[in-house]
């Protein structure tokens, strides 16, 4: 059984130099105990996140930029529905090059340390914590509002929209397919290939099988090679302190 730890105080304090505090797993009693990233009480709570959030967040605006596709620039379904697939498709490559090469940095010290422990890390630290399994509304609409700009820019005001509302109809698919290979024991192939690809990331090699909602960019750029058995690269704290035991 792996053993997972968390923070016994505040990642993110007054009297913090650069270091991070030694972490457990459980409470006392025995409860579950999420790693605390924020002393300030309501920027811990922004990021612990129920799993509805992010559809509660993001149904409301693909659902009007798909309404003034239709409604208001008298788009046909089918260039909707073309546009909308080549979005999808952008989102894959989109996850696997924010993955790879954004979450995944880990500065030696000092603020930037702390910074993709928050954003990522963390997450490594404690695979299991349901409440941070999807992505804080802090986080994603900052993204979002990047992307759609990036959208509007190339793509112009007609376009930008269906395109912007399938890119974010892909993200929550990745939020959710995310959520589930960690809380539920998937029951069709499809699920369970995710589920293994992705506990592989986790717990045999941290740099590799950067997909997850789709393995479709790992094989294209070689990222999806099976561990080496036992000298493999193993999963490890991406923080000092004492390590997690499996």
């Amino acid at each position: 059984m792996q053993r997972v730890q968390v923070l016994d105080s505040p990642l993110i304090d007054s009297s913090s130099r650069g270091t991070v505090q030694s972490m457990s797993s459980y409470s006392a009693s025995g409860s579950r105990t999420s790693i605390r990233l924020f002393e300030n009480k309501w920027l811990e709570r922004m990021s612990h996140v129920h799993p509805i959030t992010p559809l509660l967040v993001w149904a409301p605006v693909v659902s009007a930029m798909l309404y003034r596709a239709f409604a208001v620039d008298h788009l046909r379904f089918a260039s909707i529905l073309g546009v909308g697939m080549i979005a999808l498709f952008f989102w894959t490559l989109t996850e696997y090059l924010l993955h790879r090469f954004f979450f995944h940095i880990e500065p030696e010290n000092g603020f930037w340390k702390k910074f993709f422990f928050i954003i990522h890390g963390n997450h490594h630290e404690d695979p299991q914590d349901p409440t941070r399994l999807v992505m804080p509304p802090s986080a994603s609409i900052g993204l979002a509002a990047i992307f759609y700009l990036l959208f509007y820019v190339v793509l112009g005001s007609v376009w930008s929209g269906p395109f912007f509302a399938f890119f974010i109809l892909g993200y929550l698919g990745y939020d959710y397919i995310h959520y589930s290979v960690h809380h539920f024991t998937p029951r069709t192939p499809i699920g369970r290939s995710l589920k293994q690809s992705h506990m592989l990331h986790h717990f045999a090699m941290t740099d590799a099988r950067w997909g997850v909602s789709s393995p479709f960019w790992d094989y294209v750029f070689g990222t999806s090679g099976m561990p080496k058995g036992p000298t493999g690269k193993k999963h490890a704290p991406r923080q000092s302190g004492s390590s997690a035991s499996h």
